[in-house]
C-alpha cells in the first residue's frame, strides 16, 4: 500500500507491507535510490504492519519494487501502473 502527503514541491510517500508477509526484512528500491537494496528498510509500525517513507520531488513518476530476503523481489499492488515488473509512482 502507498501513503502519500503532498507537500510544496515533493511529496512524502509511505510503502507500506503487512507486517509478516513477506517473512523477513525488505527494502523498497527504485530509481530514487539508484536501485540500491537496504537504502529504504521497512520497519515495524504500531499497528502491526510495516513501513518507510521516503521524500520524493513533485510532478515526476518513478519505478520502483520491493526485495525481500532470499532475493525475492514483487512488486506494488496498489501502484500506479507498471513498466515491465517495476510498479510506477506519480508523485
Amino acid at each position: 500500500m502507498l501513503e502519500r502527503k503532498p507537500r510544496k514541491d515533493r511529496t512524502d510517500v509511505t510503502f507500506v507491507l503487512p507486517v509478516d508477509s513477506p517473512p523477513g526484512p525488505v527494502s523498497v528500491v527504485g530509481d530514487f535510490n539508484n536501485w540500491k537494496p537496504g537504502t529504504h528498510t521497512l520497519t515495524p509500525r504500531a499497528d502491526g504492519t510495516r513501513a518507510v517513507t521516503v521524500t520524493l520531488p513533485g510532478g515526476r513518476e518513478h519505478a520502483f519494487r520491493y526485495l525481500a530476503a532470499g532475493d525475492y523481489w514483487f512488486s506494488e499492488e496498489g501502484a500506479d501502473g507498471y513498466v515491465g515488473v517495476n510498479s510506477r509512482l506519480r508523485t
